[in-house]
């Protein structure tokens, strides 16, 4: 009887970064590389979810991440469909354990999950028998978008190692902030935090991460400044004075950036606050990598959904 390889990723979901080793998160960035090809091309069809289905089930909107990974599936063969809660049974009392029964009875591959609540896509994966991939879980984790930064700075910078990054603003309410954290730190680069202290989780020098509430302070010397969403829809209570004052302490302008690498290059996940987290110039700039990281971001997803694929039964 042959032997059958194992396949380069072991596991059968994406719910996050934190539990990944540095080789697995190296793994899928080299997948990504080939998949940024494959979208460069003419023909952009491949064959490897050809059959199969997936679903994209987002309890929130985003439409970003939402078409980015229909785009990717359906360049790598699936059968996609894009399941609208706002319209569905959920919203009429059904819990996510009655979805998940629903949605399992579908048959289908691969469900790709975005919720509101921290935990939500771990509670779907247990219930169901394809694969689940967690496209941002409340304030907990958006592992594709962590994989898509990593990719665009190792395509920029041609290593991540030793890079010095800071991430600047809503920490708090950013599950794009933890994943990043974590993979960031994985691959070897040195991470800061900036934000005023309401935006900054308490125990968030416990992920090795430097801690600088001075914007001006916690630039000095980086690498790469990536800037965050201020999220208001998940705030509950006053956490900045005012978007006017929060931009002059901590949005992105040409004076600010100036006190990083001369080489520094900037990055922001989007949707963008102009004139709140970053101002146009800065987004629209030479040093901008902002665009890059959507093109990224389809490359990421289609390496995500290929590693999965070599788990799907064949029966």
């Amino acid at each position: 009887m042959t032997q059958v390889a194992p396949p380069s990723f072991p596991h059968r979901h994406l719910l996050g970064i934190e539990g990944l080793t540095r080789p697995e998160i190296e793994g899928l960035l080299d997948r990504a590389d080939a998949a940024v090809d494959v979208s460069r091309q003419v023909e952009k069809k491949r064959n490897v979810l050809r059959g199969r289905t997936q679903i994209n089930l987002f309890f929130e909107p985003s439409t970003r991440t939402q078409s980015s990974f229909e785009l990717a599936g359906k360049r790598l063969g699936a059968d996609v469909m894009n399941m609208s809660v706002a319209s569905s049974s959920v919203k009429k009392g059904e819990t996510l354990i009655d979805t998940a029964a629903t949605l399992n009875a579908m048959r289908p591959d691969i469900i790709v999950v975005r919720h509101q609540s921290a935990g939500a896509v771990h509670l779907l994966a247990r219930k169901v028998d394809c694969s689940v991939v967690n496209a941002g879980d409340g304030a907990h984790e958006h592992p594709t978008q962590a994989l898509l930064d990593a990719l665009t700075i190792r395509r920029n910078k041609g290593r991540i190692e030793g890079l010095q990054v800071a991430i600047c603003g809503d920490v708090l309410h950013s599950r794009v902030a933890r994943s990043n954290i974590i993979s960031l730190q994985a691959l070897g680069a040195r991470v800061r935090v900036i934000g005023p202290t309401s935006l900054l989780p308490s125990g968030i020098a416990r992920f090795g991460v430097e801690v600088f509430t001075d914007m001006r302070e916690g630039l000095r010397d980086c690498d790469i400044v990536m800037m965050l969403r201020l999220q208001r829809e998940r705030m509950n209570g006053s956490f900045v004075p005012s978007v006017k004052e929060y931009f002059r302490y901590y949005g992105l302008d040409g004076d600010k950036l100036a006190l990083a690498r001369p080489d520094a290059l900037v990055m922001h996940p989007g949707p963008m606050n102009r004139g709140v987290e970053i101002a146009s110039d800065i987004a629209d700039g030479a040093q901008s990598l902002i665009r890059e990281q959507v093109e990224m971001g389809v490359a990421v997803r289609m390496a995500v959904l290929e590693a999965l694929a070599s788990h799907l039964p064949n029966g």
